[in-house]
Protein backbone atom coordinates (compact mmCIF):
# COMPACT_ATOMS: atom_id res chain seq x y z
CA UNK A 1 0.00 0.00 0.00
CA UNK A 2 1.36 3.24 -0.98
CA UNK A 3 1.59 6.48 1.19
CA UNK A 4 -1.45 8.03 1.70
CA UNK A 5 -1.36 11.10 -0.65
CA UNK A 6 -2.96 13.75 2.32
CA UNK A 7 0.35 15.32 3.94
CA UNK A 8 -0.19 15.89 7.57
CA UNK A 9 2.46 17.72 9.79
CA UNK A 10 2.37 15.47 12.74
CA UNK A 11 0.92 11.94 13.09
CA UNK A 12 0.38 10.24 16.09
CA UNK A 13 1.16 6.70 15.54
CA UNK A 14 -0.02 3.48 17.99
CA UNK A 15 1.12 0.09 17.68
CA UNK A 16 -1.25 -1.97 18.72
CA UNK A 17 -1.26 -5.87 19.10
CA UNK A 18 -4.36 -7.63 21.05
CA UNK A 19 -4.03 -4.53 23.27
CA UNK A 20 -8.10 -3.40 23.42
CA UNK A 21 -8.04 -2.97 26.84
CA UNK A 22 -5.22 -0.26 26.22
CA UNK A 23 -6.55 1.31 23.68
CA UNK A 24 -10.35 1.39 25.17
CA UNK A 25 -8.50 2.79 28.86
CA UNK A 26 -5.92 5.56 26.59
CA UNK A 27 -6.92 6.15 22.94
CA UNK A 28 -9.37 8.72 24.31
CA UNK A 29 -7.01 10.62 25.92
CA UNK A 30 -4.55 10.68 23.32
CA UNK A 31 -7.90 11.85 20.33
CA UNK A 32 -9.31 14.30 23.17
CA UNK A 33 -6.06 15.94 23.29
CA UNK A 34 -4.52 15.59 19.62
CA UNK A 35 -7.11 17.45 17.85
CA UNK A 36 -5.89 20.19 15.55
CA UNK A 37 -2.57 18.94 16.67
CA UNK A 38 -1.74 15.41 14.71
CA UNK A 39 -3.42 13.31 12.96
CA UNK A 40 -3.89 10.05 15.03
CA UNK A 41 -3.04 6.49 13.18
CA UNK A 42 -3.78 2.95 15.36
CA UNK A 43 -1.20 0.44 13.38
CA UNK A 44 -2.47 -2.72 13.93
CA UNK A 45 -0.35 -5.35 14.47
CA UNK A 46 -1.64 -8.57 13.03
CA UNK A 47 -4.21 -8.42 16.32
CA UNK A 48 -6.73 -11.53 16.47
CA UNK A 49 -8.82 -9.73 19.59
CA UNK A 50 -11.94 -7.26 18.63
CA UNK A 51 -9.23 -3.94 18.51
CA UNK A 52 -9.91 -2.71 15.01
CA UNK A 53 -13.55 -3.06 15.15
CA UNK A 54 -13.58 -1.29 18.76
CA UNK A 55 -11.57 1.54 16.50
CA UNK A 56 -13.69 1.68 13.91
CA UNK A 57 -16.71 2.34 16.27
CA UNK A 58 -15.40 3.95 18.81
CA UNK A 59 -13.35 6.50 16.71
CA UNK A 60 -14.22 6.84 13.45
CA UNK A 61 -11.38 9.91 12.32
CA UNK A 62 -8.75 7.35 13.81
CA UNK A 63 -7.20 6.16 11.26
CA UNK A 64 -6.10 2.03 11.23
CA UNK A 65 -3.45 0.59 9.20
CA UNK A 66 -3.98 -3.03 9.56
CA UNK A 67 -0.98 -5.44 8.86
CA UNK A 68 -1.53 -8.90 8.48
CA UNK A 69 1.01 -10.48 11.02
CA UNK A 70 3.00 -9.52 14.39
CA UNK A 71 5.80 -7.43 13.12
CA UNK A 72 7.54 -6.77 16.67
CA UNK A 73 7.97 -3.26 17.57
CA UNK A 74 10.56 -1.84 14.88
CA UNK A 75 8.89 -4.12 11.95
CA UNK A 76 5.62 -3.00 13.05
CA UNK A 77 6.43 0.62 13.26
CA UNK A 78 8.59 0.49 9.70
CA UNK A 79 5.90 -1.04 7.79
CA UNK A 80 3.12 1.53 9.14
CA UNK A 81 5.16 4.22 8.70
CA UNK A 82 6.08 3.66 5.33
CA UNK A 83 2.11 4.13 5.36
CA UNK A 84 1.83 7.56 6.56
CA UNK A 85 2.43 10.91 4.71
CA UNK A 86 3.62 13.13 7.76
CA UNK A 87 6.59 15.35 8.44
CA UNK A 88 7.02 14.43 11.92
CA UNK A 89 5.51 11.20 13.40
CA UNK A 90 5.16 10.51 17.13
CA UNK A 91 5.57 7.29 17.98
CA UNK A 92 3.22 6.85 20.88
CA UNK A 93 2.85 3.20 23.24
CA UNK A 94 -0.58 2.23 23.14
CA UNK A 95 -0.62 2.49 27.16
CA UNK A 96 0.16 6.04 26.99
CA UNK A 97 -1.98 8.77 28.61
CA UNK A 98 -1.25 12.24 27.18
CA UNK A 99 -2.24 15.63 28.70
CA UNK A 100 -3.83 18.52 26.91
CA UNK A 101 -1.11 20.76 24.72
CA UNK A 102 1.46 18.24 25.00
CA UNK A 103 2.34 18.36 20.96
CA UNK A 104 3.27 22.20 20.65
CA UNK A 105 5.98 22.16 23.41
CA UNK A 106 7.84 19.51 22.04
CA UNK A 107 7.83 20.58 18.34
CA UNK A 108 8.65 23.57 19.49
CA UNK A 109 11.67 22.47 21.48
CA UNK A 110 12.31 20.84 18.28
CA UNK A 111 12.60 23.75 16.17
CA UNK A 112 14.74 25.96 18.36
CA UNK A 113 16.92 23.07 19.75
CA UNK A 114 17.56 21.34 16.46
CA UNK A 115 16.67 18.45 18.00
CA UNK A 116 15.64 15.92 15.15
CA UNK A 117 14.03 13.53 17.56
CA UNK A 118 12.51 14.64 21.12
CA UNK A 119 10.74 13.05 23.39
CA UNK A 120 8.58 14.62 26.86
CA UNK A 121 8.80 14.10 30.46
CA UNK A 122 7.19 10.62 31.00
CA UNK A 123 5.55 10.25 34.49
CA UNK A 124 4.26 6.17 35.82
CA UNK A 125 0.54 6.48 35.13
CA UNK A 126 -0.08 3.89 38.40
CA UNK A 127 2.18 6.28 40.17
CA UNK A 128 1.68 9.53 38.77
CA UNK A 129 4.40 11.88 40.51
CA UNK A 130 7.01 9.22 39.74
CA UNK A 131 9.06 9.71 36.59
CA UNK A 132 8.51 6.44 34.64
CA UNK A 133 11.07 3.38 33.78
CA UNK A 134 11.12 3.52 29.86
CA UNK A 135 12.57 7.28 29.43
CA UNK A 136 11.71 9.34 32.21
CA UNK A 137 13.23 12.82 31.60
CA UNK A 138 15.55 11.36 28.79
CA UNK A 139 18.13 8.56 28.78
CA UNK A 140 21.68 8.28 28.55
CA UNK A 141 24.83 6.01 28.25
CA UNK A 142 27.60 4.93 30.02
CA UNK A 143 31.11 3.88 29.36
CA UNK A 144 30.05 0.22 29.07
CA UNK A 145 27.13 0.86 26.99
CA UNK A 146 24.64 0.22 30.10
CA UNK A 147 21.49 2.62 29.91
CA UNK A 148 19.72 4.78 31.90
CA UNK A 149 17.57 7.89 32.98
CA UNK A 150 17.57 11.03 34.10
CA UNK A 151 14.93 10.37 37.10
CA UNK A 152 15.85 6.36 36.82
CA UNK A 153 18.74 4.53 37.69
CA UNK A 154 17.88 1.56 38.33
CA UNK A 155 15.28 0.75 40.58
CA UNK A 156 15.52 4.42 41.93
CA UNK A 157 12.43 6.35 40.41
CA UNK A 158 12.83 10.05 41.32
CA UNK A 159 9.33 12.27 42.33
CA UNK A 160 8.90 15.19 39.05
CA UNK A 161 9.21 18.46 40.82
CA UNK A 162 10.20 20.34 38.16
CA UNK A 163 14.28 19.47 38.15
CA UNK A 164 14.06 18.42 34.65
CA UNK A 165 11.52 21.01 33.27
CA UNK A 166 14.32 22.68 30.85
CA UNK A 167 14.60 21.35 27.78
CA UNK A 168 18.24 19.40 27.42
CA UNK A 169 19.81 17.19 24.68
CA UNK A 170 20.37 13.59 25.74
CA UNK A 171 22.30 10.59 24.24
CA UNK A 172 18.17 9.14 23.87
CA UNK A 173 14.68 9.35 23.48
CA UNK A 174 12.38 6.84 24.96
CA UNK A 175 9.65 4.76 21.89
CA UNK A 176 7.25 5.39 24.23
CA UNK A 177 6.81 8.66 23.23
CA UNK A 178 8.95 9.61 20.66
CA UNK A 179 8.89 12.82 18.17
CA UNK A 180 10.77 12.20 15.21
CA UNK A 181 10.95 14.00 12.34
CA UNK A 182 10.21 11.98 9.04
CA UNK A 183 13.01 12.75 6.97
CA UNK A 184 15.34 11.86 9.83
CA UNK A 185 13.50 8.51 10.56
CA UNK A 186 14.00 7.58 6.32
CA UNK A 187 17.66 9.23 6.01
CA UNK A 188 18.92 6.52 9.02
CA UNK A 189 16.77 3.38 7.64
CA UNK A 190 13.97 3.33 10.29
CA UNK A 191 14.22 1.08 13.18
CA UNK A 192 15.86 -2.01 12.90
CA UNK A 193 13.85 -5.27 12.95
CA UNK A 194 16.19 -7.68 14.09
CA UNK A 195 15.52 -6.16 17.60
CA UNK A 196 12.44 -6.90 17.55
CA UNK A 197 11.00 -5.22 20.63
CA UNK A 198 13.40 -3.11 23.01
CA UNK A 199 16.12 -0.69 22.73
CA UNK A 200 14.90 -0.32 19.36
CA UNK A 201 15.18 3.06 19.55
CA UNK A 202 18.10 3.47 21.51
CA UNK A 203 20.12 2.05 18.77
CA UNK A 204 18.06 4.28 15.93
CA UNK A 205 18.88 7.10 18.45
CA UNK A 206 22.78 6.31 18.14
CA UNK A 207 22.73 6.00 14.47
CA UNK A 208 20.73 9.52 14.53
CA UNK A 209 23.61 11.23 16.05
CA UNK A 210 26.20 9.36 14.22
CA UNK A 211 25.08 11.65 11.61
CA UNK A 212 25.25 14.07 13.74
CA UNK A 213 21.59 15.00 14.70
CA UNK A 214 20.83 15.87 17.74
CA UNK A 215 18.49 14.11 20.49
CA UNK A 216 16.36 16.02 23.37
CA UNK A 217 13.61 15.81 25.74
CA UNK A 218 11.09 18.55 26.31
CA UNK A 219 10.57 19.75 30.03
CA UNK A 220 7.04 21.31 29.21
CA UNK A 221 5.22 18.71 28.38
CA UNK A 222 3.97 15.19 30.48
CA UNK A 223 2.58 11.97 29.15
CA UNK A 224 2.24 9.21 31.68
CA UNK A 225 3.37 5.74 30.66
CA UNK A 226 1.38 2.25 32.35
CA UNK A 227 4.31 0.08 30.93
CA UNK A 228 4.77 -3.24 31.04
CA UNK A 229 1.69 -3.56 29.35
CA UNK A 230 3.22 -6.87 26.58
CA UNK A 231 5.78 -8.14 29.21
CA UNK A 232 6.30 -8.10 32.22
CA UNK A 233 8.38 -5.82 33.97
CA UNK A 234 11.18 -8.13 34.69
CA UNK A 235 9.85 -10.90 32.73
CA UNK A 236 12.79 -13.70 30.91
CA UNK A 237 11.48 -12.67 27.56
CA UNK A 238 11.96 -9.03 28.50
CA UNK A 239 15.51 -9.41 30.22
CA UNK A 240 16.75 -11.55 27.10
CA UNK A 241 15.59 -8.89 24.40
CA UNK A 242 17.77 -6.40 26.64
CA UNK A 243 20.60 -8.27 27.29
CA UNK A 244 21.15 -9.18 23.78
CA UNK A 245 19.73 -5.99 22.21
CA UNK A 246 22.43 -4.01 24.47
CA UNK A 247 24.89 -5.93 22.76
CA UNK A 248 23.57 -5.44 19.00
CA UNK A 249 23.57 -1.66 19.22
CA UNK A 250 27.19 -2.03 20.85
CA UNK A 251 28.63 -3.66 17.92
CA UNK A 252 26.52 -1.64 15.59
CA UNK A 253 27.33 2.03 16.68
CA UNK A 254 30.23 2.04 19.06
CA UNK A 255 32.71 3.33 16.58
CA UNK A 256 35.16 4.50 18.73
CA UNK A 257 36.47 1.95 21.02
CA UNK A 258 38.61 -1.82 20.06
CA UNK A 259 35.35 -3.44 19.73
CA UNK A 260 36.40 -7.03 21.25
CA UNK A 261 37.82 -5.87 23.82
CA UNK A 262 34.07 -4.32 25.13
CA UNK A 263 32.36 -6.92 24.29
CA UNK A 264 34.47 -8.92 26.29
CA UNK A 265 34.14 -6.27 29.07
CA UNK A 266 30.41 -6.48 28.80
CA UNK A 267 30.22 -10.55 28.72
CA UNK A 268 32.06 -11.00 31.74
CA UNK A 269 29.71 -7.46 33.43
CA UNK A 270 26.67 -9.54 32.03
CA UNK A 271 28.10 -12.98 33.26
CA UNK A 272 27.88 -11.21 36.88
CA UNK A 273 24.40 -10.33 36.85
CA UNK A 274 23.38 -13.53 35.60
CA UNK A 275 25.45 -15.15 38.81
CA UNK A 276 23.32 -12.68 41.11
CA UNK A 277 19.94 -13.46 39.35
CA UNK A 278 20.78 -17.08 40.05
CA UNK A 279 21.97 -16.41 43.64
CA UNK A 280 19.13 -15.03 43.74
CA UNK A 281 16.92 -17.97 42.70
CA UNK A 282 16.17 -16.51 39.57
CA UNK A 283 16.89 -19.80 37.27
CA UNK A 284 14.64 -18.07 34.41
CA UNK A 285 16.43 -15.04 34.19
CA UNK A 286 19.81 -16.51 34.26
CA UNK A 287 18.57 -18.42 31.48
CA UNK A 288 17.75 -15.85 29.73
CA UNK A 289 20.88 -14.10 29.65
CA UNK A 290 22.59 -17.26 28.54
CA UNK A 291 20.63 -17.34 25.39
CA UNK A 292 20.92 -13.78 24.91
CA UNK A 293 24.72 -14.11 24.87
CA UNK A 294 24.24 -17.15 22.76
CA UNK A 295 22.01 -15.92 20.34
CA UNK A 296 24.49 -12.77 20.07
CA UNK A 297 27.04 -15.06 19.43
CA UNK A 298 25.25 -16.23 16.21
CA UNK A 299 23.62 -13.26 15.03
CA UNK A 300 27.74 -11.33 15.33
CA UNK A 301 28.63 -11.75 11.85
CA UNK A 302 25.38 -10.13 11.06
CA UNK A 303 25.37 -7.20 13.10
CA UNK A 304 29.08 -7.05 12.11
CA UNK A 305 28.27 -6.32 8.66
CA UNK A 306 25.97 -3.74 9.99
CA UNK A 307 28.47 -1.83 11.72
CA UNK A 308 30.87 -2.02 8.50
CA UNK A 309 27.81 -0.50 6.69
CA UNK A 310 26.52 2.40 9.10
CA UNK A 311 30.28 3.15 9.25
CA UNK A 312 30.65 4.07 5.59
CA UNK A 313 26.73 5.62 5.50
CA UNK A 314 28.47 8.16 8.49
CA UNK A 315 31.23 8.65 6.33
CA UNK A 316 29.28 9.19 2.76
CA UNK A 317 26.34 11.48 4.72
CA UNK A 318 26.49 14.99 4.25
CA UNK A 319 26.43 16.39 7.58
CA UNK A 320 24.30 19.43 7.57
CA UNK A 321 25.97 23.00 8.64
CA UNK A 322 26.51 23.29 12.47
CA UNK A 323 26.64 19.53 12.72
CA UNK A 324 29.24 17.05 13.87
CA UNK A 325 29.43 13.34 13.14
CA UNK A 326 29.19 10.98 15.95
CA UNK A 327 27.85 12.79 18.46
CA UNK A 328 28.38 11.76 21.62
CA UNK A 329 26.59 14.43 24.30
CA UNK A 330 25.01 12.24 26.69
CA UNK A 331 27.86 9.78 26.97
CA UNK A 332 28.96 9.18 30.48
CA UNK A 333 32.64 8.53 30.47
CA UNK A 334 32.36 6.43 33.72
CA UNK A 335 30.15 3.15 34.87
CA UNK A 336 26.79 3.75 36.33
CA UNK A 337 27.21 0.47 38.02
CA UNK A 338 30.27 1.48 40.04
CA UNK A 339 28.23 4.83 40.70
CA UNK A 340 25.14 2.80 41.29
CA UNK A 341 26.08 -0.04 43.72
CA UNK A 342 29.05 0.55 44.73
CA UNK A 343 29.10 4.30 45.35
CA UNK A 344 25.43 4.77 46.38
CA UNK A 345 24.49 7.62 43.70
CA UNK A 346 20.96 6.64 42.79
CA UNK A 347 19.99 9.91 41.46
CA UNK A 348 20.87 11.74 38.27
CA UNK A 349 22.17 14.54 40.01
CA UNK A 350 24.44 12.91 42.34
CA UNK A 351 26.90 11.59 38.70
CA UNK A 352 29.62 13.45 37.79
CA UNK A 353 28.23 15.93 35.59
CA UNK A 354 32.41 16.73 34.56
CA UNK A 355 31.97 13.16 32.99
CA UNK A 356 29.51 13.97 30.56
CA UNK A 357 30.23 14.19 27.57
Amino acid sequence: MNAHINKHQTAVAILNWNGLEHLQAYLPSVVEHSQGAAHVVVIDNGSSDESIVWCQQAFPSVEIIALKENLGFAGGYNAGLAQINAENYVLLNSDVRVTSNWIAPVLQAMKKEGFSACQPIIRNDSDPELLEYAGAAGGFIDKDGYTFCAGRIFEVFESDTGQYASNREVFWASGAALFIRAEAFHEVGGLDADFFAHMEEIDLCWRLKNRGHRIGVCGASRVFHLGGGTLQKISPFKSYLNFRNNLFLLVKNHHRAALYPMILRRMVLDGIAALKFLSEGSKPLFGAVLKAHRDFKDALPAMRQKRKLEMEACQASNIAPGRHSHNYTGWYRRSILIDYFLLKKHTFHHLNYKKFE
